[in-house]
């Protein structure tokens, strides 16, 4: 039984191939979440105090 080295180096490359499209899949896929989890936030009216006006009521 011989070792067929093409059909083994062209399934190695394909493998090598299918790893890097998905590390480069999840990069952009984490910066698109990263920037939706940063830019999604939105405080309330409530939620914003306005220090002046709380420190002049006491």
């Amino acid at each position: 039984m011989e070792i067929n080295w093409i059909i083994i180096g062209v399934v190695a490359v394909g493998l090598i191939l299918l790893i890097l499209f998905m590390i480069r899949k999840n990069q952009k896929e984490k910066k698109k979440l990263t920037e939706f989890l940063n830019n999604d936030y939105k405080k309330s009216e409530e939620d914003e105090l306005d220090f002046e006006d709380t420190a002049n009521e006491k």
